[in-house]
């Protein structure tokens, strides 16, 4: 399914003439992914989902005590962010940004099904590109947050980084500053919607 977002054969119904997107601003703890998905959110006009926000308790004890999530800890979570994200859009928003690490392959798979729940929806992945040890700096400059180092540490470890076979995926590299990331993520966004009308 990598990289397919298209709508299934045989819907031509007119919910499928009118494309709404959705962008998941993904990366491993530390590459600015709130920032960057509510910069985004902010200038497209469109709804932001924080990802943390939605972390049953026991998944955020477990990553508050270094114990890295596994595939059965996250399901359950990046279905409710499927959920979210498609009910937002059938509550009239043209589109929806959801800050989600997004790690592995099939992670990102969950995330595209929501084009085959509702075929108007077009699923946009902004991965955020930066070294284990830049991230690891700014984890530990953070305040008041449950992700620590030893959590940046394992996520790398489980970090399955998009091919090219991910056709649906942009690369940003978040080592500049914040505005210059910011502003290039929206750069690619605004690109890929004028492509989308043309």
């Amino acid at each position: 399914m990598s990289g397919s977002t298209s709508a299934p054969a045989g819907s031509g119904n007119s919910a499928s003439r009118q494309q709404h997107h959705l962008w998941l601003v993904t990366g491993p703890a530390g590459c600015g992914k709130t920032t960057v998905a509510e910069h985004l959110a902010d200038t497209l006009k469109i709804p932001f989902i924080e990802g943390d926000a939605y972390h049953p308790q026991s998944n955020i004890d477990k990553m508050s005590a270094g114990i890295p999530l596994t595939d059965a800890d996250r399901w359950d979570w990046l279905t409710e962010l499927r959920k979210q994200s498609i009910s937002r859009i059938h509550d009239g928003a043209d589109g929806a940004v959801v800050a989600c690490s997004a790690l592995k392959l099939k992670y990102r798979d969950v995330m595209r099904v929501a084009a085959y729940y509702d075929p108007s929806i077009r699923v946009h992945f902004v991965f955020l590109d930066a070294s284990q040890e830049v991230l690891l700096k700014r984890v530990a400059e953070r305040k008041g947050h449950y992700m620590g180092a030893n959590m940046v540490k394992s996520q790398f470890e489980s970090l399955e980084r998009p091919t090219g076979d991910e056709v649906d995926v942009v690369t940003v590299d978040v080592s500049r500053s914040a505005d210059e990331v910011k502003e290039g993520v929206v750069a690619k966004a605004k690109a890929l919607l004028a492509a989308r009308t043309n």
